[in-house]
């Protein structure tokens, strides 16, 4: 398994770097959007408003990290705070019509890449693909839910012992509800 382990590390090392090359290519007219930015755009464009907290869980950090993040998005007019019609002491981010223009602008520009990238693969070798992203992502979320860190012993296991691998499938129910 290590050899594997190794490739499949290297392998991720390079998709990182590919994916932060594609990243930055990535416009929408006038404005360029960081990671972060990005990121929140996503959340919002597909799960509509949201209190800054969820957003924060969402993406694992710190509540003031995501305050720095949302306040360099809502000076670029991509959001805005409302008041949450569910409790009224809370804000909630939404995209303005700007943040729904430039996100759904940055969406085709990476979906246009990625059909020029994957052009020569078949629709299986495709789906294949996306399989496989979808049970990694959701495996790497089960072992961030369950607390485990890759590479330590739990002190309730004995030493030499491998974790047990979450169920994924759980998980992603859980993550895409």
């Amino acid at each position: 398994m290590t050899g594997s382990n190794d490739a499949i590390e290297q392998e991720l090392f390079t998709l990182f770097r590919r994916s932060q090359a594609i990243h930055i290519t990535t416009r929408s007219g006038d404005i360029r959007l960081d990671r972060s930015s990005y990121g929140i755009l996503c959340l919002l464009d597909d799960h509509g408003p949201q209190r800054l907290g969820a957003i924060a869980s969402r993406f694992r950090l710190d509540p003031s990290t995501i305050t720095r993040q949302v306040q360099a998005v809502e000076r670029a007019g991509l959001v805005e705070k409302s008041v949450d019609p569910a409790d009224r002491r809370a804000s909630l981010l939404e995209l303005t019509e700007l943040g729904r223009e430039t996100i759904a602008q940055a969406r085709s520009h990476r979906r246009r890449m990625l059909d020029a990238i994957l052009a020569e693969w078949s629709p299986a070798q495709r789906e294949e693909f996306l399989q496989a992203l979808t049970r990694f992502n959701s495996t790497v979320d089960g072992w961030i839910e369950a607390g485990h860190i890759p590479g330590t012993v739990s002190e309730a296991r004995a030493p030499g012992t491998a974790a047990p691998a979450p169920d994924a499938t759980a998980h992603k129910q859980q993550r895409d509800q």
